[in-house]
């Protein structure tokens, strides 16, 4: 029989959880709160006295603002693309390393890397990889024939280098994931599948995949929710350019809030970015639970 418990190990369970819930407090509930209010007011950075309650005004300048609509595009478009990209390269890598072969470390070490560095760093790095005059890449495209590629300075370019950029280095995580469900898999599935006759394709298909399931769930869910807050390769890579071509939303909510100061138009923005995010993992919950045969 459970003892009920005291006064007293009520208040050290609270006092345990006291400095987590003052951070929460502070780093969380309050900032959300003023995010909620200053959505509605004219509130400009450098004269916060001056500010005024305007209501739903900040909202409906921002379906007129050209930059704000471009801005949900290039994140739709760039969340689209990563996810096939960067989680077909994870499993791929996955498979690579599970057989045992010599050399497994080397290969785990270099597609992890690129997890463990710095995005600002890697940013930087693939900027002067990319460069259009003396970046590695079309130095190398020249010797085999092939045009010098402007990647970053084109419109229609530069979103789907970033996309290529991000899952190079984000790859390696979900890498791990993969590779720890495959793990998971008794190997007795694979010896009965081999005696009857199926081929790598077939156990591949038919036993790893299904197996697979809610490993690559929990992958699909928290890679969509971290392509949807992309900013630090577009400011470092494009500053949002050219021609606002890879301006994200939160990328617009930095650049409206920061440098043009104007905290109640760029409040608005997150409001409505933090309700689209919200939908989204509603809508994921429920599709999650009614594929979950339990």
């Amino acid at each position: 029989m459970l003892k009920k418990p005291t006064m007293k190990d009520n208040l050290i369970g609270y006092g345990f959880l006291a400095p987590a819930l003052l951070l929460l407090t502070i780093f969380l509930i309050i900032p959300v709160i003023m995010v909620i209010y200053y959505a509605f007011t004219d509130y400009y950075l450098l004269t916060p006295d001056a500010r005024q309650f305007i209501g739903l005004e900040n909202f409906k300048r921002l379906f007129d603002d050209p930059i704000f609509v471009k801005s949900i595009w290039n994140t739709a478009k760039f969340v689209v693309c990563i996810i096939p990209v960067q989680l077909g390269a994870a499993l791929g890598m996955a498979i690579i390393i599970n057989k045992k072969r010599k050399g497994n470390i080397f290969f785990k070490v270099a597609f992890f890397a690129p997890v463990v560095m710095s995005l600002v760093v890697i940013s930087i790095l693939w900027l002067y990889l990319l460069n259009p005059n003396e970046g590695l890449i079309n130095t190398l495209f020249a010797k085999i024939g092939i045009a010098s590629q402007p990647f970053l300075t084109s419109p229609k370019q530069a979103m789907y280098t970033i996309v290529f950029v991000s899952a190079w280095q984000g790859a390696g995580y979900q890498m791990l994931l993969f590779l720890g469900g495959m793990q998971n898999i008794p190997q007795d599935v694979y010896e009965a599948a081999e005696i009857d006759g199926f081929s790598k394709f077939q156990q591949f298909r038919y036993i790893t995949m299904p197996l697979l399931k809610p490993t690559a769930i929990f992958i699909l869910l928290t890679t969509l929710i971290s392509a949807f807050k992309l900013i630090i390769q577009p400011m470092v890579m494009t500053q949002g350019g050219p021609m606002n071509s890879t301006m994200t939303m939160v990328y617009y909510i930095y650049q409206t809030g920061f440098t043009d100061r104007m905290v109640g138009y760029s409040s608005s923005i997150a409001l409505i970015f933090t309700t689209m995010i919200g939908l989204i993992t509603i809508a994921q919950r429920k599709l999650v639970k009614e594929d979950d045969p339990a």
